[in-house]
């Protein structure tokens, strides 16, 4: 099991990052991103600890732990600097809080998100339109299906022009706490109800993850 979204209290999670590391790696998780909200202000901050508590996690640790940040409610023409910024101060991964049906997220936010190259997941992105998942496609970003109570509403929406658009889709939990952690069973069923055969289950579960995970410059990662 990967998950490339899940928030520590540098946020608004309740656990340390080194708590949330280490029960999902009990819960069996082969890897974890952990992925705060931030903006231009708080990037540095969050980055620094982060990046440490994951580099302490992986040379202990069987699981592949990932310093990352969710860049949420950032004004849509700062995606791409904000983003830049965030992977040269250490982030390996870049999620952008997407245009969910249940937040107030700037119109314009996914069409930035899927056009800047240092963004790697756009997340719970809502009414996805299908110019947004070809430029998604196009330019290697990947679309969550999300795990998440009211982000998930419009996973089927999200599942079916990701897939016509040939996006590499990957299930995250959006976790705030140890009981968000997904399990295989309930990460299955979450695909089963956005829609997803079998075929696609295997790619979203396993293949799209390892790419993913395959992709990064990380310290001590193989």
């Amino acid at each position: 099991m990967y998950d490339f979204h899940t928030h520590t209290y540098l946020s608004d999670g309740t656990l340390s990052p080194l708590e949330l590391i280490r029960r999902a790696a009990e819960k069996g998780y082969r890897g974890i991103a952990l992925t705060d909200h931030v903006g231009m202000g708080s990037l540095e901050r969050v980055i620094r600890e982060i990046v440490e508590d994951c580099r302490l996690a992986r040379c202990h640790w069987d699981i592949v732990a990932i310093p990352g940040v969710e860049l949420t409610h950032v004004p849509a023409p700062a995606i791409r600097e904000v983003s830049r910024q965030a992977k040269k101060l250490g982030a390996c991964i870049v999620v952008v809080h997407g245009e969910t049906i249940t937040e107030p997220v700037e119109k314009g936010t996914n069409l930035a998100a899927v056009q800047s190259p240092d963004v790697d997941i756009l997340a719970h992105p809502g009414l996805l339109t299908l110019e947004e998942a070809r430029l998604a496609a196009a330019n290697s970003v990947h679309v969550e299906i999300s795990a998440r109570k009211g982000h998930c509403l419009t996973n089927g929406h999200v599942a079916q022009l990701a897939l016509a658009a040939g996006v590499k889709l990957v299930l995250n939990s959006d976790a705030h706490d140890s009981p968000d952690l997904l399990t295989q069973a309930f990460a299955v069923a979450v695909l089963k109800g956005s829609g997803l055969n079998e075929t696609e289950l295997e790619q979203v579960l396993s293949t799209n993850p390892q790419a993913l995970v395959n992709e990064l410059t990380l310290p001590g990662l193989s």
